[in-house]
């Protein structure tokens, strides 16, 4: 007790919020760990458990080192004046009673966060900020989130009332021993610098890298601090090199891509321009595109599933033409539209279809309205989120179907109408459509499988997980497209297409869950496709237009990184996540992350051992291929920004 009284009062101060707070942070951790025990394997030790939560502290120190030091330093140079100096002390009081909040709050939001994308948030989450409205009702209306919000609530409270008695306690009394408390002001900023710092070696301080220490995903994850990485992802969003991809020469990279797609005698104005001919007469079917939120497949039972979720996507997907190793460009659903319709890849945290100068893509929309298609997009929810309807309008895409469109008491959620409902509206548009003597190209993208979850009255799941029953009602209801449309005079000539927007991390066994991008693929057209195939190439969604062309053998000018798939073949599909990249085929799967480290896996047996050692030609070989690919979308990019390039019409 002699020695606590020794203590200067700012100082015991101080360690009292330091207690407090990562008591909290450590809270949230232990309420995030819980509910996400399930990604813990037998493999992992209870000592790899407790470690992620010591690294976890090293973290939280961090971000109360960053709220702590100037409240510490302005608060030792006050008690030196050795009177009472309430203005000062109310301030400071305020000062961290909000920003403590600003940061609890976020290691609330962090938790659902997680649970939909395996990742700690990060400036991805704020590109929602743009549609404040539209998070806050979905937020709201998805009943599993209050979960997080009323404990959020108690904490707070619970915080403000114990940081008013600590701050009640706070006395500038005058120092008696000047030199004993300059010691401990030294001895406390050196440990706040430290807590800042995270670690002791000089070359560098403490990095999101730090807390990657396991075999296991979950737990490399589990101890940041969500304040740590959405800030950190914030400020490198300004840095130069985060702005635009910058993983090889320009120059290189096309001539790699130009090697890759058989391009000779390339265009120096169109690098991958490719005149596409057939020898067949064109067939000009209908199309139709069914982007599937999240639509793993992991959740197929031909995949390896046994809970019965999509049991007529796995009977469809054997009725036609089903391509079984493909994958997302991203993790993320505006990814998926863009490359699904565009061919082009995802890059990182750039979001194409968001800039404030809307570019013009040789896509899908415009080179069938070209062919003399009418095109059309439907969504069950607003079409300016993520900018989708203005972007597709200046690509080509005539009709726009989203909420506003639908009668106002069919919208059940802010995600709008359900997906049965958006197939039975959409039915008279396109056979109006049909009725003009011209094909029609339309475009669907689904959202039952995802929250805030609706089930109608009259659909009873077969799961009590919301989750799950959100997936078996997203299969319902594409099984109602199939029943609606079978009807029609111009089903027969009509080709069906089905893919997701991306996967759901299921499988976390990699720092990239594989789920997460590992998609359906199938072309389903029975008057069409009278010998259903399972593919075993290499695909993903940048494929998906070059593949449409092909099938209906319309002559037209490649500009993508896109192959068709039935006649090309590409050695692996590469696929984006925030931080990173993947680089996958039927054995190896390459993880690459943006600090240059990178890791090979024999993914198939689910083995944790790194081979990039031992087979390094296979590692380079995949990573060349994916910083070349990449590299050029973002060469094509800047050409379109700087007016060089521009889309043959």
């Amino acid at each position: 007790m002699k020695f606590i009284k020794k203590i200067p009062a700012v100082v015991q101060l101080c360690i009292q919020i330091y207690l407090l707070a990562v008591s909290i942070f450590g809270l949230f951790r232990i309420i995030l760990f819980i509910k996400e025990r399930s990604r813990i394997d037998d493999a992992v030790s209870v000592s790899d458990v407790l470690y992620a939560f010591v690294m976890g502290l090293r973290f939280d120190l961090v971000v109360c080192g960053y709220i702590m030091a100037i409240p510490f330093v302005i608060l030792v140079a006050c008690s030196y004046v050795g009177r009472e100096l309430k203005v000062v002390k109310k301030f400071f009081f305020y000062f961290i009673a909000i920003t403590f909040s600003i940061a609890f709050f976020v290691c609330a939001a962090d938790i659902p966060w997680f649970s939909h994308s395996f990742s700690r948030l990060s400036i991805t989450a704020l590109k929602w900020i743009d549609s404040p409205a539209f998070v806050f009702k979905m937020v709201a209306e998805e009943p599993t989130y209050w979960l997080y919000i009323i404990p959020f609530g108690i904490i707070l409270y619970a915080f403000l009332k114990v940081l008013k008695k600590i701050f009640a306690s706070l006395s500038f009394t005058p120092i008696q021993n000047k030199f004993s408390a300059a010691a401990f002001y030294l001895i406390g900023a050196g440990l706040i610098f430290l807590g800042i710092r995270g670690r002791i070696d000089e070359k560098s301080p403490i990095l999101v890298g730090t807390a990657y220490f396991s075999n296991n995903a979950f737990l490399n994850q589990l101890g940041l601090n969500p304040n740590f990485t959405l800030i950190k992802s914030y400020l490198e969003s300004f840095a130069e090199e985060n702005r635009s991809v910058m993983l090889m020469d320009d120059s290189t990279a096309v001539k790699n891509v130009q090697q890759y797609l058989h391009i000779s005698n390339a265009d120096t104005k169109f690098p991958l321009k490719r005149i596409v001919t057939f020898d067949s007469t064109p067939s000009k079917y209908n199309v139709v595109l069914v982007l599937m939120e999240g639509m793993s497949t992991d959740k197929m039972k031909r995949h390896g599933n046994k809970e019965n979720l999509t049991p007529f996507l796995d009977s469809l997907s054997s009725q036609g033409y089903y391509f079984e190793n493909t994958y997302s460009a991203g993790l993320h659903t505006y990814n998926g539209i863009f490359s699904t319709l565009f061919s082009y890849p995802a890059l990182f945290r750039q979001h194409s279809m968001k800039e404030s100068a809307i570019i013009r893509f040789p896509g899908v929309f415009p080179v069938l309205k070209n062919n003399g298609y009418s095109t059309i997009y439907f969504t069950t929810h607003d079409g300016q989120f993520d900018n989708v309807e203005g972007f597709l309008k200046a690509n080509d895409c005539e009709q726009f179907i989203s909420k506003p469109d639908y009668p106002s008491d069919k919208v059940k959620t802010t995600l709008g109408v359900p997906d049965d409902y958006m197939f039975e509206f959409s039915m008279p548009l396109l056979d109006q459509l049909s009725d003009k003597g011209k094909p029609f190209f339309a475009t669907f993208l689904t959202a039952s499988d995802h929250p805030p979850y609706y089930l109608p009255p009259y659909f009873k799941a077969g799961n009590p997980d919301p989750k799950k029953a959100g997936t078996q009602f997203a299969d319902y209801s594409l099984q109602k497209l199939i029943q609606l449309t079978s009807g029609k005079k111009w089903f027969s000539n009509t080709l069906f297409v089905f893919v997701a927007d991306h996967g759901a991390p299921i499988d976390i066994t990699y720092d990239m869950p594989v789920s997460y991008n590992h998609v359906p693929l199938l072309f389903y057209a029975p008057s069409i496709i009278t010998s259903p195939k399972t593919m075993n190439a290499m695909a993903g969604q940048i494929d998906v237009f070059p593949t449409i062309m092909g099938l209906l053998k319309l002559p037209y000018e490649n500009h993508t990184l896109g192959i068709d798939l039935f006649r090309e073949k590409r050695p692996y599909i590469f696929f984006n996540g925030d931080d990173k990249y993947g680089v996958i085929d039927r054995d190896w799967f390459l993880v690459a992350k943006d600090d240059k480290s990178r890791k090979l896996y024999k993914y198939k047996s689910r083995d944790k051992t790194d081979y990039s050692g031992q087979y390094p030609a296979v590692a380079d070989s995949m990573d060349v291929y994916a910083k070349s690919n990449l590299q050029t979308f973002q060469y094509i990019l800047k050409q379109n920004v700087d007016g060089k390039y521009k889309r043959q019409q």
